[in-house]
């Protein structure tokens, strides 16, 4: 890897990290919040939907924005408005009776800041090298941040929650506006071609469809994995979270608890990212034996007892780090096989699926919990085992080349 471009590459990792801990700060302190504000379970999950929920419908649009004009002219704003919605979430929890409806409105405008920064992150990774296995080693270190902000976030926000359960809410422009600070002074933004002139909304729009056309079997699945992919990591997590609430679990030790599945998350993406290099058969295989141990141990969840808390944590932990050894390779899989210049568009509609996934995966856990667990976990291993035959028959890479 270039070694000028190191410190580019970990601010830009900064912004994943910071997008992670604004969300998933949060899952632990959900229960808290429940109470507080005297919402039912359901209505809590959606404080982490409607976040997922709004960046879904806006990072299309930033993925353009950020082909037309400059990746840092998308990021910059996105950093700066997290930041203001995250502080006004936080005051409206200190000030405002009843103040559930005002906190959602803040995480509908955070969520859409969020649109405009990890999306933008992929395609900016791809841009800044020239070699492959450089883009591959620089997306393994951005999703690696990712997974390591899931770590870290229950911990926090647990801690943070120690005082009040609306501290978290202030922690999120503290955070982001270190990534803003990063990226406007490390990151150098790659050169655009000055010969070629922006193309038009229409014209992007007819080269996007054309894509789509030629290459859209393997990018519909990798959606899809992408999709899936989330949705069994925030739905385990927030079954979880509400599981040690229910024991009486201490907030630090329920913050390390929850840490432990996305620490095995966080290692084996970091290690995958190493492994794969710029082998795309290697891609491939590593995402399907990765789904595969997903969903068998998420199955053993559906089928076995689940009286002992200590084996629920680490099936999911298993479960986890399956999921964590497919990301990297589908990151590098999606960006490496699109042209830079549609990368951001078509990177920022992998990343809309991704946050469906997350915006799907809590109140649809907290639906089936009220049937059974073992309906959950049914539902989220056929769903792992589904993400699996997707990857078996839609991503057929050649060796280096689609």
């Amino acid at each position: 890897m270039e070694a000028r471009k190191k410190w580019d590459l970990l601010s830009i990792a900064s912004i994943p990290l910071t997008m992670t801990l604004a969300n998933s700060m949060l899952i632990p302190v959900l229960p808290a919040m429940q109470k507080a504000l005297r919402i039912s379970s359901v209505q809590a999950s959606l404080i982490i939907t409607a976040y997922a929920a709004v960046a879904i419908l806006f990072i299309p649009l930033a993925g353009y924005l950020s082909d037309r004009f400059s990746r840092k002219a998308v990021i910059l704003p996105a950093l700066l408005l997290v930041s203001v919605a995250g502080l006004g979430a936080g005051l409206a929890a200190l000030w405002i009776d009843r103040a559930y409806y005002y906190i959602l409105a803040a995480r509908l405008f955070q969520g859409l800041g969020s649109a405009g920064c990890f999306p933008v992150v992929l395609p900016l990774v791809g841009d800044l090298f020239r070699r492959e296995e450089d883009v591959s080693s620089g997306l393994g270190l951005v999703e690696t941040a990712n997974t390591f902000g899931k770590v870290v976030s229950p911990i926090l926000g647990a801690t943070l929650a120690i005082w009040s359960w609306y501290i978290p809410f202030f922690a999120i422009p503290v955070f982001s506006m270190l990534s803003f600070v990063l990226v406007l002074f490390l990151v150098k933004s790659p050169s655009k071609d000055k010969d070629a002139p922006p193309a038009s909304l229409r014209n992007f729009l007819k080269s996007l469809f054309a894509i789509l056309r030629l290459k859209g079997k393997w990018l519909y699945g990798i959606f899809a994995i992408g999709c899936i992919s989330m949705f069994i990591v925030f739905g385990s997590l927030f079954y979880l979270s509400e599981t040690l609430e229910n024991l009486g679990t201490k907030p630090i030790i329920k913050g390390l608890i929850l840490a432990i599945p996305l620490a095995g998350l966080c290692l084996v993406s970091y290690l995958s990212g190493k492994w794969i290099g710029q082998n795309k058969r290697i891609m491939k295989w590593t995402s399907l034996l990765g789904l595969v141990l997903s969903s068998a141990s998420l199955f053993a969840l559906a089928l076995m007892d689940r009286e002992q808390t200590w084996w629920i944590v680490l099936l999911l932990a298993v479960a986890s780090a399956g999921i964590g050894a497919a990301l990297p390779s589908l990151d590098a899989l999606i960006t490496e096989g699109i042209d830079k210049k549609q990368r951001g568009t078509v990177t920022s509609l992998y990343s809309s699926m991704r946050f469906i996934g997350v915006a799907a995966g809590p109140p649809v856990s907290a639906l089936l919990m009220r049937n059974s667990m073992s309906s959950l976990f049914l539902v989220i291993a056929i769903a792992s085992l589904g993400a699996a035959l997707i990857n078996a028959f839609a991503i057929r890479p050649g060796q280096k080349k689609d």
